[in-house]
Parts: structure tokens; sequence; C-alpha cells
């Protein structure tokens, strides 16, 4: 699996169908005392009602194509039955000016689901651009649906593709893998009038919320999680931290330039194996050698001797909601040190215990403690590791084209990675500034994989800073 945006995807010519949901009447809707979580709340309050792109640069999703024939019947079925197994995509916020947002749900009885056919573009170069614009325009965090499906039926095969895309409040990265499979095996046991079985594994995300503001109420001043991000902070100026190659410079571009973002595979099946190996031999695991071999290429392209940046982690708590839709994310901090008179040996040690360190901090949702520690700062730099061969029956989509996806992202000061561990090998996805050059990148995505053969080879040598490189990364 790779994690791309949509103009990345080469999709095939084909006629273009969208799908959406609709409530038979507003009555549909019922108040629900279940809250949002804070992080729900927090990213509607910051919502911009009168965008008029509300999902440009937020919406996410997944593509793929479906190695079967196109049933409409049976791809409208599908959409429904998915709808009522998820209440998280049945459920959202409404709230009146000036007031916190109350969430609403509707049955899945009181959904229906709305084909829209689109004749005006059907050209593989034209579809991407188009959904893509489609999404930025219709997707919202304010109204519903926060989800909306394409198919493209091709003409001279017997399949077709599916782009799921979605807001973010309804779907983190894990809901992103699951989809294919997901959907694969609706769409066969609708085609065959198999019996489709309840799941006891997708729990609501509205009674996530319950615990996640629970876990909220225990923040305090003195409690653990504050003062690590305290800590953190004050190491950090009272700032989210920045990716470390980057020169301050590159902060100052306006944000309407679209950032840089590539994919790359790091290394194959067998060469990733041979790291876990070496890992394990040294009773490490692979996460934290990932950690480790990015903030060493941070040190020998920067020159900064501490790697500090923030990891999402995934927060559902229990077998329950192991295959939900729904916003299951939270951040922790993360501080490695790394330097000339450190080998990597030593880095790697240092990951593990921060990796450790921040574990109990999981679930307990990052946005009260900024808020306490009085924090108006954005995350600005963030690492994100999944090991993919742990989503349901991922062995069984190797052959076919997909792609989890993210949407083009305008930030002048962002930088993202998402390293996954899949079948396949290691494959890193990133975005960055525009002012921050390509060839950069490539220089510290080649030291970071070199970083990790090395180790996989028995030893990572102690390099000292490329001088050339120290304070670059400005256009």
């Amino acid at each position: 699996m790779e994690y791309t945006c949509l103009s990345d995807f080469p999709i095939r010519s084909g006629n273009l169908t969208l799908w959406r949901t609709e409530v038979e009447t507003e009555d549909a809707w019922e108040l629900d005392n279940r809250p949002l979580t804070s992080q729900h709340e927090k990213y509607c309050g910051e919502f911009d009602s009168l965008d008029e792109r509300p999902g440009r640069g937020k919406w996410i999703g997944t593509i793929f194509e479906m190695d079967a024939p196109l049933d409409r019947r049976a791809v409208r079925d599908l959409v429904w039955v998915w709808h009522a197994r998820h209440e998280g995509l049945r459920t959202t916020a409404v709230a009146a000016p000036g007031a916190r947002p109350q969430r609403y749900t509707c049955s899945a009885l009181g959904v229906k689901v709305v084909r829209e056919v689109v004749d005006t573009v059907s050209d593989g170069d034209q579809l991407g651009p188009y959904l893509s614009a489609e999404f930025e325009r219709r997707l919202s965090p304010a109204a519903w649906p926060h989800c909306m499906i394409a198919t493209i039926e091709h003409r001279d095969t017997d399949d077709f593709t599916v782009l799921v895309a979605a807001d973010h409040s309804v779907m983190d990265a894990y809901g992103q893998a699951l989809i294919i499979n997901e959907f694969r095996s609706l769409y066969r046991a609708l085609l065959d009038g198999s019996r489709i079985e309840a799941l006891s594994t997708c729990a609501s995300p509205a009674d996530y919320a319950v615990l996640e503001r629970q876990a909220a109420a225990t923040v305090t001043a003195d409690c653990p999680a504050t003062l690590a991000w305290r800590n953190f902070f004050d190491s950090c100026a009272g700032k989210f931290p920045s990716f470390p190659p980057l020169h301050s410079t590159a902060h100052e571009s306006a944000g309407e330039t679209e950032q840089h973002s590539f994919s790359r595979w790091l290394l194959d099946n067998a060469e990733a194996d041979q790291v876990e190996a070496a890992a394990t031999v040294r009773g490490q695991r692979l996460t934290a050698v990932v950690f480790a071999a990015l903030a060493y290429a941070s040190y020998r392209i920067s020159g900064s001797s501490v790697f500090r940046t923030i990891m999402p982690v995934a927060t559902r708590p229990s077998a329950q909601w192991a295959e939900s839709m729904g916003w299951f994310v939270n951040i922790v901090p993360l501080s490695i040190a790394v330097g000339p008179d450190r080998s990597f040996d030593s880095a790697l040690h240092d990951a593990t215990a921060a990796l450790k360190a921040v574990r109990p901090m999981t679930f307990v949702p990052a946005g009260p403690v900024c808020e306490l520690l009085e924090i108006e700062d954005t995350p600005r730099f963030g690492v994100s590791f999944v090991d993919m061969r742990r989503v349901p029956g991922v062995d069984t989509i190797g052959d076919l084209r997909h792609r989890l996806l993210r949407a083009e992202s305008y930030s002048p000061d962002e930088v993202y990675f998402w390293v996954g561990r899949t079948v396949d090998g290691l494959n890193i996805s990133t975005r960055f500034p525009a002012s921050f050059q390509l060839a950069e990148m490539d220089r510290f995505v080649d030291e970071f994989v070199s970083t990790l053969r090395e180790f996989a080879g028995g030893a990572v040598p102690v390099r000292d800073v490329i001088d050339a490189a120290v304070g670059c990364g400005a256009a």
C-alpha cells in the first residue's frame, strides 16, 4: 500500500458515477447526547463556514480497482450496507453561532443512496482533477454526508474503479486501509446473494468519544502527560518543532502554493526482512529502527543533534473498534538524541526509550493538554509509521491497483512523513513546502535508506555532517 495524492494515481478512462447518501426526511436526524471527541470539536471549531472549498487540503480516501463487473444495483446496496454497518458515517456535528457543536445521528433506515451520473468527463487524465475539485467543494466537517463514493466503469474490461473520499472527521488512515477488503467482501456477497454477517468489530466512534472525553477529564497541570508535553515544548521555545533540515526562510512563503509530494519504495520485502532481523538480534523493534534512522539522516543533513517530531498514534481502545470507520488518532511528542559523539546503536536505544515513554500518553488527548499549557501553535512536523501487514485481507489485494489517498496540501511550513511496512517492503510518502528543494528531500531520503541498509548489514558508521547541506532547504 502506498499513501499518495490522487494526482499520482493514473485513473483509467471510463463512465463516472458519484454515489452519496441523503436522509429520507429531516426528521431522521436525532439529537445524540454522546459527545464529540475533543479533537473533533476543535476541528469543527477551526472550520471556516464561508470557505467555498472546505475539503481543500483536508479530504482523505482510498482508490482501487474492483475485480468484478459493475452492477449498479449492487453498488447502490453496497453504499447503503456500508453506511448501515458504520454509525460513524451516519453522525454529524451541528453548531449554532457561538455554541459548542452537538452530535446528531440518523438510523440506517433513515438513509437513502443517491446516484449521480457524470457524463461531462470520462478521459482518465481529466477524471482525477474533476474528482479532486468535487471533493474539495463537497466534503466538509459541517455538512453531511461526510463521505462520497465514485465508480468508473471501464469499457474494455470486466472491472471498475472505486474511489471512496471522506472528510477527516469520519475516517483515519487505518480506516482507509480497511476499505478495500471490506468493499470487496460486501460487493461479492451482494452479487451472489450471500448472507452479510454482522460484525462485532465496528463499534461506533460516538461511543469511543465518551471514553476519549473521560480521558480528557483526567488531564491536570501535573499529570504525567502534561509534564511530558511541557518538557517537550520547553525544548522547542514553546512551539511545535519544525523539520530540522527545513530552513527558517522556507516558512515565509505564501500558503497558496501546492506542496511538493512524493511516494517512494525504500526497501523490497527481503531487504525489509533483513532490517527486522537485525533489529531482533539487538532486542529492538522495526519502529525504533525507523525513527532512529530518520534522526540519523536529519543530523547528517542539518547538523541538529536532537530530532523532535510529533507522532500520530492509533487510539482504537479495543477489538470492538478494530474495523470501525471514524477518527481514532492522537498525537504524542518524540525526541531522539543523535550527534557526532553518539553511535547509531545509541540513537536506537534512545528511540526505543522515547517510544516507550510516550506509550502511556496514547489515550490522553493532546488537545486538552495543549489548551492547559496555553499552546496555540499547530503541528508542523510529523512522522507516522504503520505496519500495513496487519490490515485484514491485505494478502488478497496485492494484484489490485490501489492507493490510500490524501489531499493536496498548501502549507508553507508543514512536513510529514508516512513510513509503511507492507508485504512488498518499506515505503515512504512525504509532503513538504514548495520552498524546500526536491533535491534536498531526495538527499534526506537517500540518507535515511542508506542508514537502514547499513544497519541491516551489521553496523552504521559514525558520520560527519554534510557541510554543504547545513542550513539549506530554501528555494
